[in-house]
């Protein structure tokens, strides 16, 4: 996994700021292939329930770029108990849970 230490304490903690307590946040893509360098930062939230998906990763991003310097996020949520849309279900077996 291409994440230091403080990126991955920084994404979890704005993760809980914007979608809550609950949400387990997934990595997905090169950055899960030490042996690829560069890319974007593409992670999966899981979680219980959104009112506003939209205003959520608006707040994940800025609490994030307040830990860490600013860069390419791609977001996807899937929210439990729902059917996850095509995109989130291709990319969940990829994943690797934030530990």
């Amino acid at each position: 996994m291409r994440l230091s230490a403080d990126e991955i304490t920084a994404i979890k903690a704005a993760a809980r700021e914007a979608f809550g307590d609950t949400v387990v946040v997934r990595l997905f893509g090169s950055r899960t292939d030490d042996s690829k360098r560069g890319g974007d930062i593409d992670l999966l939230f899981e979680v219980d329930r959104l009112d506003d998906e939209w205003h959520a990763k608006g707040r994940f991003l800025d609490r994030l770029f307040t830990r860490i310097d600013e860069r390419r996020v791609d977001m996807v949520v899937a929210v439990r108990g729902q059917p996850a849309d095509s995109f989130a279900a291709m990319v969940r077996p990829l994943s690797v849970a934030l530990p």
